[in-house]
């Protein structure tokens, strides 16, 4: 039994060394060059601050945390591809000949719907989310935003959106290997519409409009999903 496991367990430390390697090379070259990738990030923020404000750090290590977090953050945005592939790689033994050649599509698509969903986090959500915080209350309150409090805000949600968007994908790979068909995910579906309001008020600020930008594309996704499922793995009505 040992013996069966340990080539598996060889072949996981091999993968998991190449991840690691990938993401601490591209670490360094993210620190290296942390603040156009900064100033990038509060971009957003810095657009609708008014002119007299600005973005501060409220401890004396704050900046240097914050740019050790953004540089993490970003290698492993970079570094993902690698990460899935060294994953596909890893369970690659187990699949059929069919399912092996379906390592590039799977990169492919999961990196462009993680830049999808990232990018619409990027350019309409985070926009939105901060307009609305920053001025509401405006004429009581001082508005100063820490720098390490949007960051790990903006890595949430920029993170948060990408992950939601590797829904069709997730749904095509399930479909391919009979795990789930359309008519599964019909009769789930005013379940899916509770759990993805849930998830999106867990992510965006406490506004019914900022949630509603999370909460619809994830529900467009899900109905694409189902068309996905329907054409790879439809339901057979066995009587």
């Amino acid at each position: 039994m040992i013996e069966n496991i340990k080539p598996h367990i060889k072949e996981l430390r091999k993968r998991l060394i190449i991840s690691t390697i990938a993401l601490i090379i591209i670490f360094f070259i993210c620190f290296s060059i942390y603040e156009p990738i900064l100033n990038f990030i509060i971009k957003p923020v810095k657009d609708i601050l008014p002119n007299n404000i600005n973005i501060i750090a409220l401890e004396i290590q704050e900046t240097f945390l914050t740019a050790f977090k953004v540089s993490f953050f970003s290698a492993f945005l970079l570094s993902l591809p690698i990460i899935l592939s060294q994953i596909w790689l890893f369970i690659n033994p187990a699949l059929y000949e069919h399912e092996k050649r379906l390592l590039i599509p799977f990169v492919f698509f999961t990196t462009i719907m993680f830049i999808l969903g990232s990018s619409f986090a990027y350019y309409i959500v985070i926009p939105y989310a901060f307009d609305f915080l920053i001025n509401f209350g405006n004429n009581v309150v001082f508005i100063m935003p820490s720098i390490s409090k949007y960051v790990s805000f903006f890595t949430k949600i920029l993170f948060g959106f990408g992950i939601c968007f590797q829904l069709p994908v997730i749904i095509f790979f399930l479909a391919k290997i009979s795990l789930v068909n359309d008519k599964m995910l019909k009769d789930f579906f005013k379940y899916a519409i509770i759990i993805i309001f849930i998830f999106a008020s867990i992510l965006t600020p406490p506004d019914i409009i900022t949630q509603l930008l999370m909460a619809t594309p994830l529900i467009i996704l899900y109905i694409i999903s189902i068309y996905i499922a329907k054409i790879y793995n439809p339901y057979k009505n066995i009587k």
